[in-house]
């Protein structure tokens, strides 16, 4: 099995790669922009339809009421995606652009837009304004618009293709015209197309698409395409990878339309029968974090006989519960764990299988709203299947078989454990635990890390000019891929700052989410799913004279868990 885990992490570099491509991480971004937007509107769907459930039905009138502001934000969510993928995409542009020549993110904003309204809206509507994608379904054509726009708006700065105004113009005035020409080809362009395709196909570039589409939608609601879907997540984040940054970007557009689709299903009183959805991802799959992993901490702490199991089991439990894994991920470790390899690709399987059962056989309808990711998975599930009683029994459903799936393995690991500990056993894969130990018992964390240095390489420090006296106070940003792991270690800096009296405060965010406050903070750590990122980050913080940090698991984990040690990082980065 190590063996085999040897030759998975050789293909690490190339889904790094991937994960790194600036239109996925364009997309990602971009959308991750109007999570409130979304989260905003799922509310008036809660208290719509939620009490349903409980035998109270509003009036059409009522439910007219509350749906108006769900129409007038999520209704638009592709127009609005339109400007913030330009932006997203213009700022990633931009690192490999000319200083002398940036594009101006809000011009390629506006065109997007402009160009998603050409793409979406239906000249046989009245006013030719008016369209039924302007919301979720619209969500590929808003894509489109923003990479079209974007890349002609490159071409066109890098080859001076603007119209140039006199130096006794005032830079305002010039840049107004600068971006004149870019603008204007933008819009002609996807103008044009638009014309070709409804002349030739007699519909809109979005319906043209979602005819291809449908077929491959479709085989992915499948057990087989589940299964590759979800497989995938696991499979990438077992070797290292943050999975859902390459596969979120491509499965965006059914991830958040799916539960509108079911919505309209289940007011027309029809089988709301979607099964891909942000909340089969984020509940159901992801039951307690990527891997399926809610029953394993509980495990660790209740079942163990190795005290070091049930140290990582009573420390990761909280966070586990709030979908935040990484700390019973490479606490235990199970990322790269052999041992681990089968259960945490196979319960999300399991899982989705599960619920996809409910659905078509238990005829139980799929989720109808976008939820917080931070939701515990059994009151995100329950509430985003508007509380039917079957989704009560799905959730016990899902605990007792993740926890049949995983026991064998936790058994077989923590005997292996207890045996360590008993025998003083100093195998390679002893100290692979005693890096993990090190991350709860700090006293020893320095001197393995160090030890062990040239083999995990688990920090790399830029060197800008910047220097920060050591009075100065020192802004600390830790970034992750959602804002939640970047938690741990930012509460950790803080509470230990005010605790020792040092002038250090540290902000958590998610990695895409961050390039208009970066100039605010003097020192940037990349938590583990986003250290893939460490070079494209550099290119931002060194022009900036900003400190950038990555950290590996083990001593990410360890940082999070002794505010002295990670006050002591901090210092030792800014050096």
């Amino acid at each position: 099995m190590y063996e085999l885990v040897k030759k998975i992490e050789k293909s690490k570099p190339f889904f790094d790669k991937v994960s790194r491509n600036i239109y996925l991480r364009s997309i990602k971004d971009g959308f991750n922009s109007v999570i409130p937007l979304v989260l905003f509107s799922s509310i008036f769907i809660l208290i719509a339809f939620v009490p349903n459930a409980f035998g109270v039905v509003w009036s059409d009138r009522t439910v007219d009421l509350l749906m108006k502001p769900y129409n007038y934000s999520m209704g638009i969510l592709g127009f609005l995606v339109a400007g913030t993928t330009a932006k997203s995409f213009t700022d990633m542009v931009n690192r490999s652009m000319d200083k002398k020549k940036q594009i101006n993110f809000m011009s390629t904003m506006l065109a997007a837009m402009v160009g998603f309204l050409i793409l979406s809206a239906d000249p046989a509507e009245e006013g030719g304004f008016l369209s039924a994608f302007m919301g979720t379904k619209g969500l590929i054509t808003a894509f489109i618009a923003a990479f079209v726009t974007v890349n002609i708006y490159k071409v066109c700065m890098r080859n001076n293709v603007t119209i140039k105004m006199p130096k006794e113009v005032p830079p305002n005035i010039s840049k107004v015209f600068t971006d004149l020409i870019p603008f204007a080809i933008s819009i002609i362009v996807i103008y044009a197309t638009d014309t070709i395709i409804r002349y030739l196909t007699n519909a809109s570039l979005i319906e043209f698409i979602n005819l291809g589409f449908n077929p491959i939608f479709k085989l992915l609601d499948g057990y087989i395409g589940l299964t590759i879907i979800f497989g995938s997540y696991a499979f990438l984040w077992f070797v290292g990878i943050h999975g859902p940054s390459i596969l979120e970007p491509i499965l965006i557009a059914i991830l958040y339309s799916n539960p509108e689709v079911n919505l309209n299903l289940m007011q027309a009183g029809e089988h709301a029968n979607r099964i891909i959805s942000s909340g089969t991802q984020m509940f159901i799959v992801t039951f307690g974090g990527t891997g399926a992993t809610l029953v394993v901490p509980f495990m660790f702490m209740w079942l163990s006989k190795s005290k070091r199991n049930k140290e990582v089991g009573r420390a990761s439990v909280v966070p586990t519960f709030f979908g935040v894994n990484e700390p019973i991920l490479f606490g235990a470790p199970i990322v790269m764990n052999p041992t681990f390899f089968v259960p945490f690709i196979l319960a999300p399987i399991a899982n989705v299988w599960i619920f996809k059962f409910f659905v078509d056989v238990l005829n139980m309808n799929g989720f109808t709203t976008n939820l917080p990711w931070a939701l515990p998975a059994p009151i995100g599930i329950i509430l985003g299947l508007n509380f039917q009683m079957k989704s009560v029994i799905l959730v016990l459903v899902l605990i007792l078989i993740d926890s049949l799936i995983y026991y064998p393995s936790f058994k077989a690991y923590d005997n292996k454990i207890l045996v360590e500990e008993k025998s003083g056993n100093t195998s390679e894969s002893k100290i692979l635990e005693e890096k993990v130990k090190a991350s709860f018992d700090t006293k020893e964390a320095s001197s393995i890390l160090e030890k062990n240095k040239k083999e995990e390489n688990s920090t790399e420090i830029s060197s800008p000019t910047k220097e920060v006296a050591s009075d100065e106070p020192i802004n600390v940003l830790v970034l992750c891929a959602g804002g939640g792991t970047s938690g741990l270690l930012a509460n950790a800096l803080n509470e230990a700052a005010e605790e020792h009296g040092a002038n250090v405060t540290a902000v958590a965010d998610s990695y895409g989410a961050h390039r208009d406050i970066l100039p605010d903070f003097d020192l940037v750590v990349l938590a583990p799913q986003v250290a893939s990122n460490y070079d494209d980050m550099k290119q931002e913080t060194d022009p900036l004279g900003i400190k950038l940090v990555k950290t590996q698991g083990a001593q990410y984990i360890g940082l999070s868990r002794d505010g002295q040690a990670s006050l002591d990082f901090v210092k030792e980065s800014m050096k």
